[in-house]
């Protein structure tokens, strides 16, 4: 484990770091030298963005994460040191994955020893037109409960994530509240 955290900050200048705080997390599909859990301040994690790609479809979106400024936020996720060699097919092939309505931002995450690597995350703004804003959790919940896209269920992108944090030692509300209500049908259709 020591040797990680030397190899890990030895090069924290050099590399190209991937922040992910959603699907990222669970289901990251590219080759990575190094995952390392990390801090981003600053932010939220909100399901506040629509998914018409992945977890929905034009005619029914679903939702999705999106980072929300907050100067109080911070949102837990899991940053990777991309390998030099694969760097510019791997930034392509997420440019694609994280089309609906996200762009690349450079940020700074805290990782858990301390040490702050740039890295890039894909936040959808306000701005984007997949942006949805504040809906209440039961929204949320009772969309998410039926919607589905080429990725999969909407409930099983929620449930996957809400996971993946508990295994992190991640307790994020928003994320938690959602599951909770997924798994017991408080948000059914009425």
């Amino acid at each position: 484990m020591e040797a990680d955290k030397q190899t890990m900050t030895s090069s924290l200048d050099q590399s190209l770091w991937i922040f992910g705080y959603g699907s990222l997390i669970f289901r990251p599909s590219f080759h990575f030298t190094c995952r390392a859990p990390g801090t981003l301040r600053g932010y939220w994690r909100r399901f506040w963005q629509e998914s018409r790609d992945h977890r929905g479809t034009e005619m029914f979106p679903g939702r999705v994460v999106t980072l929300v400024p907050d100067p109080s936020g911070h949102c837990k996720g899991v940053v990777y040191r991309l390998s030099r060699d694969h760097q510019e097919e791997i930034l392509s092939a997420l440019d694609t994955r994280e089309q609906g309505g996200y762009r690349r931002i450079e940020i700074e995450v805290e990782l858990d020893g301390g040490d702050r690597v740039e890295a890039i995350a894909y936040y959808g703004d306000s701005t984007n037109p997949n942006y949805i804003g504040n809906e209440s959790l039961e929204k949320i919940a009772q969309i998410a409960r039926t919607a589905h896209g080429p990725s999969g269920s909407n409930r099983d992108y929620i449930l996957k994530l809400d996971a993946a944090l508990t295994d992190m030692g991640v307790q994020d509300p928003h994320v938690h509240g959602l599951a909770m209500m997924l798994e017991s049908g408080v948000a059914s259709d009425r």
